[in-house]
């Protein structure tokens, strides 16, 4: 190791910052987040830090640093762009035994600022020992999506109840199995799902009882419209620790190999006009999975909640007393717009935009066909391929012009995406010769204008276009 990884209390201690620019400015806010109290020395302020001295009430003299500046202080920071200036702050403090940093010069540091996670009161430090920052915070990204923002509640509660625990549990085994099982189980998810004072009676009782019982529990996940780096830190943290993985057919490839490769994955799909598994069974799967003490993991295309069915499957749980968190994601309409370069909506051409379902039945839609047909609104079709002749002609027999512009977006964000764009009038003789896959999202709307203009995602496959 070339630098000791140790973290210093300076709550109310003075701490020197020698320099007065944005980089002096970034090491101000950094020492006023742990409380220090700062004193600035350099001959004249960046607008930033001109800011700061006012808002935080930093000390601040004006002129070249010397060596009084050092009295009474017991942290370093030199960050000015003066090499001379940079190693005289060093050896002084040095010569004082004062930690000292100065800023991108590992050799003239006694101590390094590492890239920094903070949840307080959990805080993870990323250091490469001054070898290259950015290294460092780019690992620290990584492990950013990886660790919970509630981490911080979560290590609140349990300091509250280290005493309780420690009277509980006389062996130091004992006590690290009890923790283990809190803080891996599901009193710690209900902290993350933000349902801290459950979690703090099912701690209470845990605590009587001697340990958290295992329970099932059902983890409802939108793995969004296809595209892996789409889905949410929650998905991903979730879909990573489940036992079972119950997934549908419009889930990408690419977002299930994300699931913990030691799962059992079950496939619940539902092909046009073969629907192999019933919902009712599919919902009566997650009871019984869950009953088992299973972790289970329901990924669906898209948001759970916009025609998932995900509404039917928490009830069903609900009224079986099982556990579930609902994890939304970027519904399959925002994804497929937003990569094919299509706005739902446009001061110039769009004020709202509606979501139905194009899913045929008995060769007809029951939609409220005079509301879809209203000027300046996008209409976004889901499941609406086998439907799109029945679509395009119902709009117009409710008085759409037959030069409307549409567009079918296939496999929309994934690397086989496809954009086809025509009119109400010729869009089912332009597709009639294509070989379109599922799943597919049909926008209606004079927002489709913008597709040649704003599109920036290009697919390994042709982007066919309705010239």
């Amino acid at each position: 190791m070339d630098f000791l990884p140790i973290f210093m209390n300076i709550r109310g201690q003075r701490c020197l910052v020698v320099g007065g620019g944005e980089v002096a400015a970034r090491k101000a806010a950094l020492l006023q987040e742990a409380g220090a109290e700062i004193v600035v020395v350099s001959p004249r302020l960046s607008p930033t830090l001109t800011e700061q001295v006012r808002r935080w009430d930093i000390s601040y003299r004006q002129g070249r640093f010397c060596a009084t500046d050092l009295d009474d202080v017991v942290l370093v920071i030199a960050a000015t762009d003066d090499e001379a200036v940079n190693r005289e702050v060093s050896e002084l403090a040095r010569a004082r035994a004062l930690p000292v940093n100065v800023v991108d010069n590992p050799e003239l540091c006694s101590f390094i600022v590492p890239s920094i996670i903070d949840r307080s009161p959990v805080q993870i430090a990323v250091s490469t020992g001054g070898a290259s920052p950015v290294l460092a915070r780019l690992l620290r990204t990584r492990l950013e999506s990886l660790i919970p923002s509630a981490y911080g509640r979560l290590a609140t509660m349990v300091d509250g109840f280290r005493d309780r625990v420690k009277g509980r549990f006389a062996d130091v085994n004992a006590r690290r199995n009890f923790w283990e099982q809190v803080l891996e189980g599901r009193i710690a998810e209900m902290v993350f799902a933000g349902r801290d004072e459950e979690a703090v009676a099912a701690l209470e009782k845990a605590l009587v009882s001697g340990g958290e019982q295992k329970v099932g529990e059902v983890y409802l996940i939108g793995g969004g419209p296809g595209d892996p780096d789409l889905l949410t830190f929650r998905a991903l943290r979730l879909m990573q620790k489940a036992d079972v993985v119950v997934h549908d057919r419009l889930i990408s490839k690419e977002v299930l190999e994300l699931t913990r490769r030691d799962a059992e994955r079950i496939y619940v799909g539902k092909e046009r006009d073969n629907h192999s598994v019933p919902q009712e069974q599919i919902n009566q799967l997650l009871v019984d999975l869950a009953k088992q003490g299973k972790r289970v993991c329901r990924l669906k295309g898209g948001d759970p909640f916009v025609f998932g069915r995900g509404g039917e499957e928490i009830e069903t749980l609900t009224e079986n007393g099982v556990n579930f968190q609902v994890v939304p994601a970027i519904t399959a309409a925002l994804g497929a717009s937003a990569y094919a370069g299509i706005p739902l909506t446009h001061r110039d051409y769009s004020q709202a935009a509606v979501f139905v379902t194009g899913h045929l039945k008995d060769g007809t839609m029951n939609l409220n066909w005079p509301a879809l047909a209203q000027p300046n609104q996008t209409v976004v079709f889901y499941m609406g391929l086998k439907g799109l002749p029945v679509i395009c002609s119902t709009l117009m027999a409710h008085g759409m012009s037959a030069e409307t512009p549409i567009a079918l977006v296939q496999q929309a964000t994934t690397p086989r995406q496809r954009v086809f764009t025509g009119t109400l009038g010729d869009m089912p003789e332009r597709i009639a010769g294509e070989e379109v896959k599922a799943p597919t999202l049909i926008i209606v709307g004079n927002v489709v204008k913008l597709h040649d203009k704003l599109s920036w995602f290009r697919s390994e496959a042709m982007i066919a276009k309705g010239e």
